[in-house]
C-alpha cells in the first residue's frame, strides 16, 4: 500500500476536482485555489484593517491602552468570520466551489479563543438562509465568552511563564517535554492568565480553540480539534506522545483538559463541511475540511520541505529558519513541533527579531540606503571578514535573548591557531565593508549554530531561502558558503496559504486510502512547470565557499556562540547587580 512506501503514482486526485487552503495570518485572511495538476486557478484575499474597518485594528490586531496591561494584543474572532464569509463571496464568483474535494488551513500560531457554554449548538445550528452572515449570528446566540482573544504578538504573561516553568520543574524540564520553554506567546500561559485574571471568563468558557481550531470549527458547524503540530506551541503537549500532559494542564488551569478535548493528526479528517457553507456558497456536501494547522507548518507544507535535512529560511521582517529532522534534540531556544505532513518526523523553527529591518538599518549607515552598494561592498570583503564579528539588535532579540545593541569583536589568532587560542577584542567600530559583511555573515552563523543545537543536521541537504532578500544573489551566496549546500528559491510568496491546499489534498488522499500516505504523493511529478517548483539558485561550490572555508566557518560559529553566552551572562550579571529582574531568564 501506498503508506508503507507504495507507489505514489498509483494514487491520481480526480481530474475535476478543487483543492482550497487558506490563511488566517495576523493581517489578512487569505485564499489559494488548486486543481487536480497543483496548478493554481485562483488566489484572493481580505485585509482586515482595510476590508473590515469596524472592528478598529491596526496590523489586524487591538493594543490594550491601560498602563497596567502593557503587552497586551488581541485580535477579535468575529473579524475572523466575517472575513470568512467574505472570502468565499469572492471565490465563488471566480471559482466553481462544488469542484472543491476539499479544504484546509494555516493561521497564526499561539491565539486562544474562548467558546462560550452553549457554542457548540450554536455552531450547529448555523442558518445559511438567514439575512444574517456568520460573525452576528454568533454573535446573537453569544457563542463567545471573551468577544477577545490573545495572539502570538501577547507580551503580557510574563509572570504565568515563570509560574509554569517553576510548576513543571524548570524551563529546561518543560521545552524538553513540550518542545519549548514557556515563551510570552505561548497558549498555556495565556490560558493561566485568563482564569487567574479574569475568572468569569474561564468559568464560562465551554471549549478553548487555538485560531486555526476556531477556524475549522466554523466551517465543520461544530468544535473542531487542535491538531498535533499546531497544539506543540501551547506547553501542553508531549511532543513525543502527542498527547494531553497531566501535570501541565494542572499548572495552567483547573479542568482545562475538558475544554481542550482530543488532539488530532495535522492529515485527518475534521469532518464535512457544514450546511451552511454549502447552501450559501454551493460547496459539495460531500467537502472534507482536512484539520487546520499553524501558519509555520503550513509554509513548511508550501515549500514542500518534507524530508530530514531539508531546510528553510525566510529573511523578512523577521528571519525565520525551519527543517526537519528525526532526531529533535528541545532546548530553551527555539520550537519543536510535530512534522505536520509527516508523523514520524519532527520541525524545528527558530525566530529571530532583528531581520530585513536590521539589514536596512546597516545598508542606511554604512552603504548610502543603497542595495548596489550595500552588495558591491559585500563582494569587496573576503569571507570570513577578517575574523571580525558583529552582533547587531535593534529590537530585544530572542536568540540570542539580548537586549538592544551592537556588539563588535575582532578575533586573534582567527587563522592560525585553534579554537581555544582565538581571542576575542571588543571594538567600537568596523570600516563599513566589514561592517556590511558581519552583519550578513554573524545573522547566518547564529541561525546554522542554533539550528545545530535544535537537532538539524548541518550541512542540510539543501535550503529554500524565502522573503524579500532572497532576491538578492550576493547575500544568497554567503548563505551557501556558511551553511555547504546548495540555495534554492520560491517561486511563490504566499507559502501557507498554498501548504494549506496541499495540504487538503494529503488529507482528501489519505481519507480514500483510509491510511497515512506520503505527502510527496501529493506532489511528486506535478510540480514541474507550476509555479510551486523551486529554482536552483546557488549551487554549492559554484559559490564562494569550499570544503576549507566551510571548515573555516564552522570554527567560527562555534566562537560566535560562545560570545553570544558571555553576552548573556553579562547582561544578567548587570541586572542582578542592580537588583532588576533579569527579561533573559525567562
Amino acid at each position: 500500500m501506498a503508506g508503507a512506501g507504495g507507489d505514489c503514482c498509483l494514487l491520481r486526485l480526480p481530474d475535476d476536482s478543487l483543492f482550497l487552503g487558506l490563511d488566517c495570518s495576523t493581517q489578512s485572511l487569505k485564499a489559494t485555489v488548486l486543481d487536480a495538476g497543483l496548478g493554481i486557478v485562483a488566489t484572493d484575499s481580505v485585509h482586515f484593517d482595510s476590508d473590515l474597518p469596524h472592528y478598529g485594528t491596526r496590523g489586524g490586531v487591538l493594543r490594550d491602552q491601560d498602563p497596567a496591561e502593557r503587552g497586551r494584543i488581541v485580535s477579535p474572532p468575529l473579524m475572523w468570520a466575517e472575513a470568512l464569509d467574505l472570502l468565499l463571496g469572492r471565490l465563488r464568483s471566480r471559482s466553481d466551489l462544488r469542484r472543491v474535494a476539499a479544504v484546509s488551513g494555516s493561521a497564526q500560531q499561539h491565539g486562544s479563543v474562548y467558546w462560550a457554554k452553549g457554542a457548540a449548538a450554536a455552531l450547529s445550528a448555523l442558518n445559511p438562509a438567514a439575512s444574517e452572515d456568520l460573525a452576528p449570528q454568533l454573535a446573537a446566540a453569544g457563542a463567545l465568552a471573551a468577544p477577545e482573544s490573545p495572539v502570538w504578538m501577547d507580551s503580557s504573561t510574563a509572570a504565568q511563564c515563570r509560574e509554569v516553568e517553576a510548576a513543571m520543574g524548570g524551563a529546561l524540564r518543560l521545552a524538553r517535554l513540550t518542545g519549548c520553554r514557556a515563551h510570552r506567546r505561548c497558549t498555556g500561559p495565556q490560558i493561566r492568565k485568563m482564569h487567574q485574571t479574569r475568572p468569569q471568563v474561564y468559568e464560562a468558557t465551554e471549549r478553548v480553540s487555538l485560531v486555526s481550531s476556531f477556524m475549522a470549527s466554523l466551517l465543520v458547524g461544530g468544535y473542531a480539534c487542535i491538531d498535533e503540530t499546531d497544539g506543540a506551541g501551547m506547553n501542553i503537549m508531549d511532543i513525543n506522545t502527542r498527547q494531553l500532559l497531566q501535570d501541565a494542564l494542572q499548572a495552567m488551569a483547573p479542568n482545562l483538559e475538558e475544554r481542550i478535548g482530543k488532539l488530532a493528526p495535522a492529515h485527518a479528517v475534521a469532518g464535512k463541511i457544514a450546511p451552511y457553507f454549502v447552501q450559501r456558497f454551493q460547496f459539495s456536501s460531500n467537502c472534507l475540511v482536512i484539520q487546520w494547522s499553524g501558519d509555520n507548518p503550513n509554509s513548511l507544507a508550501g515549500l514542500t520541505l518534507s524530508n530530514p535535512g531539508d531546510l528553510a529560511i525566510s529573511l523578512g521582517t523577521s528571519d525565520t529558519v525551519f527543517g526537519v529532522t528525526d532526531s529533535p534534540e528541545p532546548s530553551l531556544e527555539g520550537n519543536i513541533f510535530p512534522n505536520p505532513v509527516d508523523p514520524k518526523t519532527y520541525m524545528v523553527l527558530l525566530c529571530y527579531k532583528n531581520g530585513s529591518l536590521t539589514r536596512e538599518d546597516l545598508r542606511n549607515r554604512y552603504a548610502e540606503r543603497s542595495w548596489d552598494l550595500f552588495n558591491r561592498l559585500l563582494e569587496e570583503t573576503a569571507p570570513l571578514n577578517g575574523g571580525k564579528l558583529g552582533f547587531y539588535y535593534k529590537e530585544h532579540e530572542i536568540l540570542p535573548p539580548l537586549p538592544v545593541g551592537f556588539h563588535r569583536y575582532v578575533l586573534k589568532n582567527f587563522t592560525s591557531g585553534p579554537l581555544d587560542e582565538m581571542v576575542e577584542e571588543e571594538v567600537d567600530k568596523f570600516d563599513p565593508p566589514s561592517e556590511v559583511r558581519a552583519i550578513i555573515e554573524g545573522q547566518f552563523m547564529s541561525m546554522r549554530g542554533h539550528a545545530e543545537q535544535c537537532g538539524l543536521p548541518v550541512p542540510p541537504k539543501r535550503i529554500i531561502a524565502t522573503g524579500g532578500a532572497s532576491s538578492n544573489p550576493t547575500i544568497l551566496k554567503i548563505m551557501a558558503s556558511i551553511f555547504g549546500c546548495p540555495v534554492y528559491t520560491s517561486q511563490r510568496s504566499d507559502s501557507a496559504s498554498l501548504g494549506a491546499a496541499l495540504r487538503a489534498a494529503h488529507g482528501w488522499l489519505c481519507k480514500q486510502q483510509d491510511e497515512f500516505v506520503p505527502f510527496s504523493c501529493v506532489y511528486s511529478g506535478r510540480l514541474d512547470g507550476t509555479s510551486l517548483g523551486m529554482k536552483l539558485s546557488v549551487p554549492f561550490g559554484d559559490c564562494e565557499g569550499d570544503t576549507e572555508l566551510l571548515n573555516n566557518y564552522t570554527l567560527l560559529v562555534k566562537k560566535r556562540l560562545e560570545i553570544e553566552q558571555k553576552l548573556i551572562e553579562r547582561i544578567c550579571s548587570l541586572m542582578e547587580e542592580m537588583q532588576m529582574p533579569c527579561m533573559l531568564c525567562w
